[in-house]
């Protein structure tokens, strides 16, 4: 039998669910932007800070696939991993492996970026400062469902 774990209205739970969305906003904004061949990135076109460098360069696709669509896949499954409702300590170990492989990702691509493109995007970056906070809000989950409440101590 699978331990059901209430539905989460705690403030690392809802903060999880929330950058999710962002991200998934971010996401799905760079995406649009691959696939209409848009340079409205709002964002410079030369020097250090170059969205269309970045979003146009060789690193943009992986094995064929844009990395923003990957990173609208990232989000999208986190989003649904996140979602205040029931889950199982199943769930709680995949939404983990996830951000962790999600982090793993960014500091790659930041690595690409500042190493191999040679400019940086900031839509990109948002999408970056949104997986480390993600990734900071899902430990803060795990250990606060792995501190026991008042009520679990003291049993009436």
């Amino acid at each position: 039998m699978t331990d059901t774990r209430p539905v989460t209205r705690s403030a690392p739970a809802l903060a999880s669910f929330a950058l999710c969305l962002v991200g998934l906003l971010i996401s799905a904004y760079l995406t649009y932007e691959h696939f209409t061949d848009s340079a409205t990135l709002a964002c410079s076109d030369n020097g250090a800070i170059n969205c269309l460098k970045v979003t146009t360069s060789q690193w943009s696709e992986i094995a064929g696939v844009p990395v923003a669509v990957a990173g609208l896949a990232f989000f999208l499954a986190m989003t649904l991993l996140c979602a205040p409702t029931r889950f199982t300590r199943e769930v709680g170990v995949l939404r983990l492996v996830g951000v962790v492989v999600g982090t793993v990702m960014v500091l790659w691509l930041v690595y690409v970026e500042i190493f191999k493109v040679d400019a940086i995007c900031l839509w990109c970056t948002g999408v970056h400062v949104v997986t480390l906070l993600l990734l900071g809000t899902v430990l803060w989950w795990r250990e606060s469902d792995r501190t026991p409440v008042e009520s679990d101590r003291n049993p009436a």
